[in-house]
């Protein structure tokens, strides 16, 4: 299933694309796509409805971030080695953790604001995890089946603010819009192989990311597990894996980074597209 939201800010209602590519409500049967509705048996059940027998939604309504409520959104840095290279990094012994906050998040096509005196604002897709049941202490053998689904996740950062102003990461990553989440939840059985998608990303028709989630350092089973140590994973929770090169601190032999007016598309292997335009905050 592609599960989703849909509707004005705030207001969004939970959906799922019918097999034409049509939105159907899913109102009558779950209040929202958050950590409530991601268990087996609720997915079970939603997967055996007839879609065509849901309320048809007309029109082009907005999309929202694919979670409603979510927990925690929990970031890996640095998992792909040709991106750690050319941030001119070390690969990492170990998963960098970091954290975007939840007032990040926004729809996949929603605006992405460029924070006030902003002067590295960069771009980075990445594959979104969807935990479906929680846990701690989580064996990798056993990690798939605490995942909901996935998702594209853009991984928007402000590169001064991450790395020149002292503290964490954190800084840097989780302004207001640095987290467009979407269009859909795609469900597990509908993932083959989480480390085997396409993933890409363009700025103003121009390719600068394209890769493989197959060139990870840290597998999908393996950042759960990990994580698991750290922290209990709750349902809800959204895990960003990391992202492959090609972000404009990456480029040489000057970097490039977005300012307002310019449009980011981006795309992860049967999880759907994302645009966003980009604004002055």
């Amino acid at each position: 299933m592609k599960l989703l939201r849909y509707g004005p800010v705030g207001q969004e209602k939970p959906g799922v694309l019918d097999q034409a590519g049509n939105i159907r409500d899913l109102s009558a049967h779950i209040k929202d796509v958050n950590g409530a509705a991601l268990d087996d048996a609720t997915l079970a059940k939603l997967r055996a409805l007839d879609l065509q027998s849901l309320p048809l939604v007309d029109g082009n309504p907005r999309i929202g971030a694919c979670v409603g409520n979510i927990g925690k959104f929990i970031c890996i840095g640095l998992n792909y080695a040709d991106h750690a290279a050319e941030s001119g990094l070390p690969i990492p012994a170990e998963p960098v953790v970091f954290n975007k906050w939840t007032s990040a998040v926004v729809g996949p096509n929603d605006d992405v604001k460029i924070p006030r005196g902003s002067k590295k604002t960069d771009w980075e897709v990445e594959l979104g995890v969807v935990i479906g049941k929680g846990g701690s202490y989580i064996e990798e053998k056993d990690a798939l089946s605490h995942i909901a689904g996935y998702c594209v996740v853009n991984d928007v950062s402000e590169r001064e603010y991450q790395t020149e102003r002292g503290g964490t990461w954190d800084k840097g990553k989780g302004c207001d819009t640095f987290g467009p989440i979407g269009p859909w939840l795609v469900t597990r059985d509908e993932v083959a192989n989480p480390n085997n998608l396409q993933l890409w990303l363009e700025v103003d028709g121009k390719r600068y990311q394209n890769g493989n989630t197959n060139t990870m350092i840290f597998n999908v089973p393996f950042i759960i597990s990990y994580l698991s140590k750290f922290m209990s994973l709750q349902p809800g929770d959204v895990i960003s894996t990391g992202t492959p090169p090609g972000v404009g601190m990456g480029v040489k032999p000057n970097p490039v980074y977005l300012t307002a007016g310019q449009t980011m598309r981006l795309s992860i292997e049967g999880l759907g597209e994302q645009q966003q335009k980009t604004i002055n905050a």
